[in-house]
């Protein structure tokens, strides 16, 4: 551990123990707040230590299981590790872990998959239930007690008001120089008492630098030094590269155009291979002193405040490679200039989204020739990984980009279907759907046009002949309907594959 210390409040040092005596003070049945959001600034030691002490209490013959609170996702050492013990009770409002995935799938873990915007007022409102525990990751505590948040926020700030005792896991991989980054507002009220969020700019800031804990609810503090979850992305490859040049073609005609100023507008980017190409295609492109207001901040973003591009970035965490960590720890001064990490009710916030004029880009699992896209489910029933924000941009943001490779699973699926097998965005918050064969602008499109547009250029080749001869059969039998579907044979691309391995 570094000789520097970092819990400097004499009341709160009085607290530090060992993770494995922090857990024990976590009983069965509890809802449990969790901090984390994207693989970043989760608790990483309390988590493995409870899941541990589920797992000799299990062998003792006790059903020990508790519910899990976060922001998004987290890592195996949360998830993974109290999932593998079958710790969970009920999930929300995020997850992307494989062994969760595969508990939910199976009918052995509850999960509520809900827009994250939702999910703090839904908490203060006691959709949840009652929240007992909260164990939340920071990056060091001042001497008055106040809370110096780590590489995310999430839903930090309502899991310490929420719940009733607090454990604080004090991580010293997260750089100290952290401190200043965050903005956390504390003026959210429920309705009727709410009142306008005064932002007018991705930049600007209306609430504070810190977290506020009272000191009595602080039952543990846990010293760390464990790195968050960094991912290496995969270097974009052809579909990327030819969906980000869709894209950029697409933006230079809008600001031609005059629908988009000249540095176009906020943006909104999901976590991924291709949104990691879209902002590399952006970092070379020829627009300038962009901003962003948006969830996450990967690489492709950080390059992008590299050098220049992007002029300033407000988002709720971080999600970065191992290299891209490194250059955050390297050059924190640089980014604590120009990066705004908030709580997540802020960072999807509807109201700053429209206001702002956030352009929204975000992955799908497949789309329908009429623009309904399903971005979380396979097959229709299997859970991937979950709504996430995607809905609280889309619905609100100036322009709604979905963007997803025409095929997947080697040319089996065809990612353009008659009709999707789960619908989380519909076709009236969808406005653009991109894969590597063309982008599909669809605003001002009645559905009979959206589908003509949709199946000639975006869907692949291979499977463009079915598409046509599904639409123009629909047509004819429902001759004068608004929104011509087979229903016989709407989902039959989806059965088939289940039967046949193919579409």
């Amino acid at each position: 551990m570094t000789t520097v210390p970092r819990v400097l409040c004499p009341s709160l040092r009085k607290r530090i123990m060992s993770a494995k005596d922090a857990a024990a003070l976590i009983p069965s049945g509890v809802n449990v707040g969790m901090s984390g959001f994207t693989g970043a600034g989760y608790p990483k030691a309390v988590p493995q230590a409870l899941a541990e002490h589920i797992r000799e209490q299990k062998t003792q013959g006790e059903n020990y299981r508790i519910s899990v609170w976060t922001g998004a996702s987290t890592a195996p050492e949360l998830d993974g590790a109290l999932a593998e013990v079958d710790g969970i009770e009920m999930r929300l409002p995020y997850q992307s872990d494989p062994v969760c995935r595969q508990k939910i799938n199976d009918g052995k873990m509850e999960y509520i998959d809900i827009h994250l915007s939702h999910v703090a007022q839904h908490a203060w409102s006691g959709f949840f239930g009652k929240l007992d525990i909260a164990i939340i990751e920071v990056s060091g505590i001042t001497e008055d007690g106040r809370l110096i948040p780590s590489s995310s926020i999430g839903n930090n700030k309502t899991w310490i008001d929420q719940a009733d005792k607090v454990i604080l896991e004090v991580n010293y991989a997260q750089s100290a120089g952290l401190e200043g980054m965050h903005d956390v507002y504390y003026g959210t009220a429920l309705p009727p008492r709410r009142k306008p969020i005064d932002i007018t700019r991705p930049d600007e800031r209306f609430g504070e630098k810190y977290l506020m804990c009272a000191p009595e609810k602080v039952i543990a503090v846990v010293e760390t030094n464990a790195p968050d979850r960094n991912s290496r992305f995969s270097d974009p490859d052809e579909n990327s590269c030819r969906i980000a040049s869709h894209l950029l073609d697409f933006y230079t005609t809008e600001v031609e155009n005059k629908r988009l100023p000249a540095n176009l507008l906020p943006l909104q980017s999901g976590v991924g291979n291709i949104a990691n190409a879209v902002m590399a295609g952006l970092n070379e492109g020829p627009f300038n002193n962009m901003t962003a207001y948006t969830e996450v901040l990967q690489d492709g973003m950080l390059a992008m405040l590299k050098s220049g591009k992007l002029a300033k970035a407000s988002a709720t965490a971080f999600s970065l490679s191992p290299e891209a960590n490194k250059d955050l720890a390297e050059n924190i001064d640089f980014y604590r200039e120009r990066i705004i990490l908030r709580t997540q009710e802020m960072s999807n916030h509807p109201e700053i989204i429209r206001r702002l004029g956030v352009i929204a880009m975000n992955g799908m699992i497949e789309a329908d020739i009429y623009g309904n896209v399903n971005s979380t489910h396979v097959m229709g029933s299997r859970i991937m990984n979950g709504i996430g924000g995607s809905g609280d941009f889309a619905r609100n943001g100036y322009l709604s980009v979905f963007m997803t490779p025409s095929t997947a699973k080697n040319g089996a699926i065809s990612t353009i279907v008659p009709m999707v097998s789960h619908v989380d965005h519909t076709e009236h918050d969808v406005q653009v759907i991109v894969t590597e064969q063309g982008l599909a602008d669809l605003r001002g499109l009645s559905p009979r046009q959206r589908a003509l547009n949709i199946i000639e250029k975006c869907a692949h080749p291979d499977f463009r002949p079915q598409l046509r001869d599904y639409f123009e059969r629909a047509c004819a039998a429902r001759r004068g309907m608004h929104t011509p579907h087979l229903l016989g044979e709407a989902l039959s691309w989806h059965q088939r594959y289940e039967e046949t391995g193919q579409m």
